[in-house]
């Protein structure tokens, strides 16, 4: 499977907008996106002029959403499948499948500074749903399910400093800092998405 091992920052100033891959650098005087809100590449300000198509309008968004949630292209597509498959606007139903990966949810809770790191967490093992193991960050959590830092990783240092935050997490979830839980207690709804997508045009484009 292809990785993406450039930095971070290119995808945001590629894509045209902040998809917050470096946690809180994203909200910084640091954010390269900030600083320099050109497309990567020698002629970055001449394809910001150029006129896009139908088609790169299409293509960008749907990028865009696969680089925020950190999926690849196979992946992507059977979360659109699957959401085709389901009752729904398929768009929002996909989008609702990418919000409820168990590496988005550990991001929404606020247990890491962003996706990437979640998935890292979660892929070393850091957490348990439900009183079991879990190290599958594309895992789909629902209604009543109960995310748990292991208790002999509670004294890591990525967590000891979270009793000191104030987070204000999706209301679909509900986090408990002193104790390092988070649990799902309803499915996350359009308005719960913190990213501006526009959903439609993914969907057109792969009903192509």
């Amino acid at each position: 499977m292809a990785r993406y091992t450039d930095a971070d920052c290119r995808l945001c100033r590629r894509e045209g907008c902040k998809l917050f891959l470096k946690g809180d650098r994203c909200v910084s005087k640091k954010c390269a996106f900030e600083r320099r809100p050109t497309v990567p590449g020698v002629h970055g300000n001449d394809n910001m002029r150029k006129k896009i198509s139908e088609y790169g309008q299409q293509l960008r968004e749907k990028q865009k959403v696969k680089r925020a949630y950190g999926v690849q292209e196979k992946q992507f597509r059977k979360y659109y499948e699957e959401a085709e498959r389901q009752k729904g606007k398929t768009g929002e139903v996909m989008l609702s499948l990418l919000e409820r990966r168990l590496d988005n949810v550990i991001y929404r809770l606020g247990f890491a500074a962003s996706r990437d790191q979640a998935r890292q967490m979660v892929s070393h093992s850091l957490f348990t749903l439900n009183g079991k193991k879990a190290n599958i960050p594309s895992m789909q959590v629902k209604v009543g399910d109960v995310i748990c830092v292991k208790e002999n990783k509670k004294e890591n240092g990525l967590f000891k400093e979270l009793k000191d935050v104030k987070l204000v997490t999706p209301k679909w979830l509900e986090a408990d800092l002193d104790k390092l839980t988070g649990k799902v207690i309803a499915n996350p709804e359009r308005d719960d998405i913190d990213l501006t997508i526009r959903e439609h045009l993914i969907i057109e484009l792969y009903s192509k």
